[in-house]
């Protein structure tokens, strides 16, 4: 696909990065001149320098032969711009970051799509949504649906007694064989591995597991997690991801929101009914002990700072706060802070990223997750008739290297994917993939 990303900074560049390892055509737009040399000195992709609204410099990108344009820049009403442009002067497909949640609402859609945009995406909705999950499902390090929940993808770290530990796939099949799950990659000392039956399972792995819902419990178990109900929660920085969690969460939970900015407290005072704001500054070790954090049961660091979050988890952890979540802007430490002990991770570049390279794929492509802390993805596909997947068992696919199939469903019911199932038209199908066997695995689905 001939692809224009217009971006000002690193989410852009993420996304470019992402997109160039798919053997897209990806041209950059950015108003940053210096950005755009150091781009071109490590990433084989056209970098034009200059604004995303001015037509001139679409033009100059080949907009018109444009099959997708993604404007990811921090000002919206540019985003916007930019895709209406994009859009009239003949690009296929247009994205638009957004980041009011106002504009997100089902008449407001529908007014962007009369204009000619495609699709909004807020990487803050999406973050504040996936936070929402992992605290109802506790236990987890990283929890995505797929069919509507008929299927999950669960990220567990093995730590301490886990019964897991230093046991074999095909040890665990025997010793727990109505146990519904897959093992779908583990991630050990930076390196991820597609496990097969003899791989064995060790201490501080990050095991990615896909699982009926049905079978979490007792899937947690055996990784040695117990679920723990969030009654207590601190969240930490009143931005939009904050403010959205909280929002969200405020009926259910007793929130309590510190916000160093008092002008900002103002607006949370308006905006929230039913959460505590605090104006303050987390950093302040005394200041987190008068507003009782070993009373919490979950604690949530969503500043612009990424280093006051990663600090702010740990010295939760250190007073008992069992779930701890950092937002971490910065993707080179997402690896260090998974190690030293906070227990998820969310990253913007990584949702924005999971949203949009959907666009980039076929039609059978249903939904995708591009996974924290390890370069892959999870993958939902339709199987269509006469694909090669419905030709033989799994077992007999040429799946390529670096992939696996973890379940699939069909007509409303999931299964675990094993060596002698059929797959059939139709079928969702559940895949985890590396980046240089996505496109592999999506001709399969042809």
């Amino acid at each position: 696909m001939n692809i224009i990303i217009a971006g000002d900074g690193e989410v852009g560049l993420h996304l470019a990065e992402s997109l160039v390892n798919s053997n897209h055509n990806i041209t950059l737009v950015d108003p940053h001149e210096d950005l755009l040399k150091m781009i071109e000195s490590h990433a084989d992709l056209m970098t034009i320098n200059g604004d995303s609204t001015s037509i001139r410099t679409l033009q100059r990108a080949s907009v018109r032969k444009a099959d997708l344009v993604i404007s990811v820049i921090h000002d919206e009403h540019i985003n916007l711009m930019t895709c209406i442009l994009a859009k009239k002067l003949g690009a296929k497909k247009v994205i638009a970051r957004v980041n009011t949640m106002e504009n997100l609402s089902l008449e407001n859609r529908q007014i962007y799509q009369e204009l000619g945009i495609d699709a909004l995406i807020s990487p803050e909705d999406i973050a504040a949504q996936e936070i929402i999950s992992l605290l109802r499902q506790t236990a987890a390090t990283e929890v995505f649906d797929f069919s509507d929940g008929k299927l999950q993808l669960l990220m567990i770290k093995l730590e301490g007694a886990a019964p897991a530990i230093n046991m074999s796939l095909n040890e665990i099949a025997a010793k727990y064989p109505n146990l519904d799950f897959r093992a779908i990659a583990i991630h050990r000392k930076r390196q991820t591995i597609i496990p097969r039956g003899e791989d064995i399972f060790l201490e501080n792995d990050l095991a990615y597991v896909i699982t009926k819902p049905k079978a979490i419990e007792n899937l947690l178990r055996l990784g040695g997690k117990e679920h723990h109900n969030i009654k207590n929660a601190m969240i930490i920085g009143g931005g939009r991801v904050g403010r959205i969690t909280a929002k969200r969460l405020e009926k259910e939970m007793n929130i309590k929101l510190l916000e160093k900015d008092k002008e900002r407290c103002m607006v949370l005072t308006d905006y929230l009914e039913d959460t505590l704001i605090v104006n303050g500054d987390a950093r302040n070790i005394q200041l987190l002990e008068d507003e009782d954090i070993r009373s919490m049961d979950a604690f949530i660091a969503v500043t612009n700072n990424t280093e006051t979050n990663i600090l702010t988890c740990l010295h939760a952890r250190l007073n008992g706060v069992k779930k701890t979540i950092a937002l971490v802007e910065n993707i080179d430490y997402i690896d260090i802070s998974q190690n030293i002990g906070i227990d998820t991770i969310i990253n913007k570049k990584l949702i924005a990223a999971s949203y949009m390279v959907r666009f980039t794929l076929g039609e059978e492509v249903v939904s995708l997750k591009c996974l924290s802390g390890i370069e892959a993805d999870a993958l939902e596909l339709v199987a269509r008739a006469g694909s090669h997947v419905t030709r033989k068992i799994i077992s007999k696919l040429n799946i390529p290297e670096g992939a696996i199939i973890g379940g699939i469903v069909r007509d409303d019911k999931a299964y675990i994917a094993v060596g002698d199932f059929q797959i059939q038209e139709n079928d969702k199908v559940v895949v985890f993939a590396l980046p240089q066997s996505l496109h592999r695995i999506e001709k399969l689905f042809h």
